[in-house]
């Protein structure tokens, strides 16, 4: 089984690179240090697992793991983080995941959970329930992909030119994309952006 793993804590990406190499018919085939760089790996890699922290820059865990699933849904994607929630596990599934690991799990209950993530297809979004149940709905629903990563990129202290660079857009882009955001969730400063993002874990507080 080939696996992409992708963790912004270089700790944490060798911990994980070591543990999985002690399965002799598992391989690490990717390591990234961002959201952006493991949707870019994946594409290129194709690998059959990708194992994604949440709280990546430039773009977090669930966008990537919707990007990647929208691209390549034969890629299986695991969520591994911090947190333990039910409502960013349920997020989790409506992008596409199939699930959602503690990063405080023992090294077995990690193995166990990638493993059963490679046997078992994961759920579309349209029809999980945390979405019909409403634990998955949240307000950061109502933007776009592109505008929630606009979102994070602004709450993580980037000027319109450091995420025009990012995205590979003009800055006049992002500042129509940002001119929308604001007004789409009747905002008027970037304060509540920023207090927006950390609200509905789009970024980290």
């Amino acid at each position: 089984m080939r696996i992409l793993i992708a963790d912004d804590h270089e700790v944490v990406l060798h911990g994980l690179r070591d543990l999985l190499r002690t399965r002799a018919d598992w391989e690490v085939c990717g390591e990234a240090r961002s959201g952006v760089e493991a949707v870019g790996l994946a594409r290129q890699l194709g690998p059959n697992v990708a194992i994604l922290d949440f709280s990546m820059p430039l773009l977090n865990g669930v966008e990537a793991t919707r990007q990647i699933r929208a691209a390549l849904p034969e890629i299986e994607v695991l969520l591994f983080s911090v947190h333990d929630s039910e409502q960013l596990a349920a997020e989790a599934l409506e992008a596409g995941a199939r699930g959602w690991v503690s990063k405080s799990c023992t090294a077995t209950e990690l193995i166990a959970a990638i493993e059963s993530t490679a046997r078992s297809p994961a759920p579309r979004a349209s029809g999980s329930a945390a979405g019909r149940n409403g634990r998955g709905a949240t307000a950061s629903g109502t933007l776009t992909a592109r505008q929630r990563q606009i979102v994070q990129l602004i709450a993580e202290g980037k000027s319109n030119e450091q995420t025009a660079r990012s995205l590979g857009i003009s800055p006049r882009t992002v500042e129509t994309h940002r001119a929308h955001i604001m007004q789409r969730l009747g905002f008027q400063s970037v304060v509540q952006l920023v207090r927006y993002a950390v609200r509905h874990r789009i970024v980290d507080a």
